[in-house]
């Protein structure tokens, strides 16, 4: 099996424990990820930044509290994890 399906086996078979962890640790880096952007200044290309990082925990904590299924949120939680360590990196290495 590949890393994602068994990574998905393992959250989908303990869904509960499994979304309350990522509401906490997707958020924190959410907000690790936005304290970055905004260490480099207000400008239009931060706010965008910040909103494309506010949006993905939104969509992702949204997702489990509407119960979608599991596949969806599990996905929601990866694009946001993915997207805030990307900014993360952009912003303390690039800029």
């Amino acid at each position: 099996m590949t890393l994602y399906q068994t990574t998905f086996d393992i959250f989908n078979r303990n869904y509960m424990g499994s979304a309350a962890m990522a509401v906490i640790g997707q958020s924190c880096l959410g907000g690790a990820a936005a304290m970055y952007v905004l260490a480099n200044g207000t400008s239009i290309p931060q706010m965008i930044q910040l909103a494309i990082i506010v949006l993905a925990c939104v969509f992702a904590n949204t997702s489990i509290l509407a119960q979608m299924k599991h596949k969806v949120v599990f996905n929601l939680i990866m694009l946001s994890a993915t997207l805030s360590l990307f900014f993360i990196l952009l912003n303390s290495l690039i800029l």
